[in-house]
């Protein structure tokens, strides 16, 4: 069987979901395909036990390491893909992050677009995504061309105080980012399962709910969902993508459309395109560069939890705020040192994985009187940190962190902080290869073709008619959540692919 369609976009995320969503009143005619299903909105949605102990919403998906032991990746099979269960923290990146600058492990190269190219659709972006922020208070934050949607999410008392604590330092704690729905009127009710679970009320700012759920209202827009893209078929010359074959209800199924977009996530995405390896793309598609999976990126990530043992923290809605004082140095540090960002409120139940050992009354005691943070460091772009596709079809994940002075100096800074602020103890939990949420880089964009895969409008320079648009065209990763900038791009491409078609 074999259908015909304008355009199909191959993933529902914050890169193929918004995508759909601003092309919706194009004219074309959109297959918008998933892999998984719509999330079930259930109990289980704020249960600590089944979201993180018994991993109900992740796959059962092995990937390797290149040290070949296994583990299970971050990454999430549905609607909306990774942004049914991220924090929905959605800064934009800083404007310095768009050139080149030099870190203590090596540079993080200029992107071939500059913040002002896509401070405009960051701006739309953060209408569609419904974000709530403060200007001004941040003093890393970039030029903005007008204010955020909506007032920033409010600290609750215990979190108020401790920003008064941080600025009595020095430091400028800000409100962070947050795409939640506190409209007036909102769905929203500020509870503790924000931050990596599903959201049971469906209150947060999400693809399926922002994006995909509105772009299905056009007659114009087809979703097919448990549906997996196996290769993208080119035709004889190996220019143009005709087909993607797709497994659905258990037949293969054959689509043809003018254009092809894959938003499957970093590494998914540079899969699906080894997989279309053919004999004018013995490599992989679009990967004359040899860059196709190469300079994989996923942050330098830890946790850390500051605990008074005499004072209770209080707050249910904890990811109100955020430090960027040495975001670009610190006091005795030269170099870029990233983003400190507060966690939900951490539970027994989300500490049991990492300390199985450790009775729960004493983890419930522990997380009863800690505040929570994230500690984000840049991971520069390396050619030697690599997707690999076997030919048994093993994913082999060649990752070997970086810039590891700059973090080691962030988490010390952070570490003080709180010591500053009154906290006796503080624990830090390093994040591994499978903490890979923010994965990005497998498919980086530029101006060259020989030494990026994709255009500045994310299409491939080897086949004309083929996009991938989700978190692979990062040149580099900063030190923010990507999602906002995902999103952004998804809108610049957009409106190309629009022009095009007019």
């Amino acid at each position: 069987m074999t259908e015909q369609f304008d355009l199909v976009i191959i993933g529902t995320g914050a890169g193929g979901g918004t995508l759909a969503y601003a092309l919706r009143d194009s004219g074309l005619r959109i297959l918008l395909v998933e892999r998984g299903d719509f999330l079930p909105q259930e109990a289980q949605n704020w249960q600590p036990a089944a979201v993180f102990d018994q991993r109900r919403y992740k796959p059962d998906e092995v990937w390797y390491g290149a040290d070949g032991k296994p583990f299970h990746p971050g990454v999430h099979y549905f609607v909306g893909g990774n942004t049914k269960v991220y924090g929905a923290a959605l800064p934009r990146l800083r404007e310095q992050d768009f050139g080149a600058a030099e870190h203590e492990g090596g540079v993080s190269p200029a992107w071939p677009i500059t913040y002002a190219d896509l401070e405009p659709y960051y701006v739309r972006a953060e209408e569609i995504y419904a974000v709530h922020g403060e200007p001004g208070e941040d003093p890393t934050e970039p030029p903005r061309s007008g204010p955020f949607p909506y007032p920033a999410a409010p600290h609750e008392a215990y979190i108020d105080d401790l920003s008064d604590r941080l600025r009595q330092q020095g430091l400028h704690p800000f409100h962070y980012p947050m795409g939640i729905d506190l409209r007036e009127g909102g769905r929203c009710i500020r509870c503790k399962t924000c931050d990596g679970f599903p959201c049971q009320v469906l209150a947060k700012s999400e693809s399926d709910v922002n994006c995909v759920r509105p772009a299905l209202e056009s007659t114009n827009i087809t979703l097919w969902t448990n549906t997996l893209a196996h290769r993208l078929i080119t035709d004889s010359t190996g220019k143009r993508v005709v087909g993607v074959e797709l497994e659905r209800g258990g037949e293969v199924v054959t689509v043809n459309a003018d254009r092809f977009v894959v938003a499957c996530g970093a590494v998914n995405s540079a899969l699906l395109l080894m997989r279309s390896a053919n004999d004018k793309h013995p490599t992989g598609l679009a990967n004359s560069s040899g860059l196709l999976g190469r300079n994989y990126m996923v942050h330098n990530n830890t946790a850390l939890m500051a605990v008074d043992p005499l004072r209770r923290n209080p707050t249910v809605f904890q990811k109100t705020m955020a430090v960027n004082d040495f975001y670009f140095s610190g006091p005795d540090f030269a170099y870029p040192m990233g983003n400190i960002q507060l966690l939900g409120k951490l539970q027994a139940g989300m500490l049991t994985a990492a300390q199985p050992l450790v009775p729960k009354p004493i983890l419930q005691g522990m997380a009863d009187r800690s505040v929570d943070w994230w500690v984000m460091s840049e991971d520069l772009p390396d050619p030697a940190n690599y997707v690999e596709l076997r030919s048994d079809g093993k994913v082999i994940v060649h990752w070997t962190p970086n810039n590891r002075v700059a973090h080691r100096k962030l988490v010390e800074a952070a570490r003080q902080m709180m010591r500053d602020a009154g906290y006796l103890f503080v624990f830090v939990q390093p994040m591994g290869i499978d903490t890979n949420s923010h994965q990005c880089g497998a498919a980086r964009f530029g101006t060259d073709p020989a030494s990026s895969v994709l255009d500045p409008f994310c299409r491939t320079h080897d086949v004309e008619n083929l996009y991938v648009v989700d978190s692979s065209f990062f040149p580099s990763s900063a030190a923010m959540n990507p999602a906002l900038t995902i999103a952004a791009q998804a809108l610049r491409v957009a409106e190309k692919i629009g022009r095009l078609s007019d």
